[in-house]
């Protein structure tokens, strides 16, 4: 876990100016337009947005990062990668469970935002985002692997999970706990226990 750890550090530390550029102008976008246009500022919602879309600026930074190892060939054998590494290892850790936690994420948001029930769409539209970085990924000269797309696959579908079982946990909270006023509230909590934890 440490090196799945060290891995978050790292991506963190090499994305955070892209991030904080992001940020100030699609915020500031964002509160012109909820000006402009007299819409209400919901703090819960706009967090939620503006957390699905610095996920998916990590993800293309991460996923473009050009570093200085030898990639292997591309990958068209299922399984093949995956069986390479020993488990528990720093890349077993890295690359296996990296690909999967990577992913968690993009199905959860994805569910989140098209109301999904089922997960067949929700696999479905990872499986196109996770083509198109190996796609891009061979173009660009790092490698095409189809066992990142399945360990992809993989985490997006653990993402739909974790929404299904939030919903279920929602029905079951009282009403009075889901006002926009309590939903502020724990939305700068957790703001601020992810800053803390950063």
């Amino acid at each position: 876990m440490l090196s799945l750890s060290n891995t978050i550090h790292g991506v963190i530390q090499y994305t955070w100016p892209m991030i904080l550029i992001s940020v100030v102008i699609i915020v500031s976008f964002r509160v012109a337009y909820l000006i402009k246009m007299k819409e209400d500022f919901v703090l819960y919602k706009e967090l939620i947005a503006l957390s699905f879309i610095i996920y998916i600026l990590c993800l293309f930074q991460v996923v473009t990062f050009q570093d200085n190892v030898n990639w292997s060939t591309n990958n068209f054998i299922p399984f093949k990668e995956i069986f390479r590494y020993n488990m528990g290892s720093r890349l077993f850790f890295k690359n296996v469970i990296g690909n999967m936690l990577m992913f968690m994420p993009y199905g959860l948001f994805i569910s989140f935002y098209l109301k999904n029930n089922k997960p067949t769409l929700t696999i479905i539209l990872t499986l196109i985002a996770s083509f198109s970085i190996e796609v891009v990924q061979m173009v660009i000269g790092r490698v095409f692997d189809i066992d990142d797309i399945m360990l992809n696959l993989l985490g997006g579908y653990l993402g739909f999970l974790a929404y299904y079982l939030l919903c279920k946990l929602w029905e079951k909270i009282p009403e009075v706990l889901k006002s926009e006023l309590v939903l502020n509230i724990v939305s700068i909590f957790i703001l601020m226990c992810v800053i803390v934890l950063l």
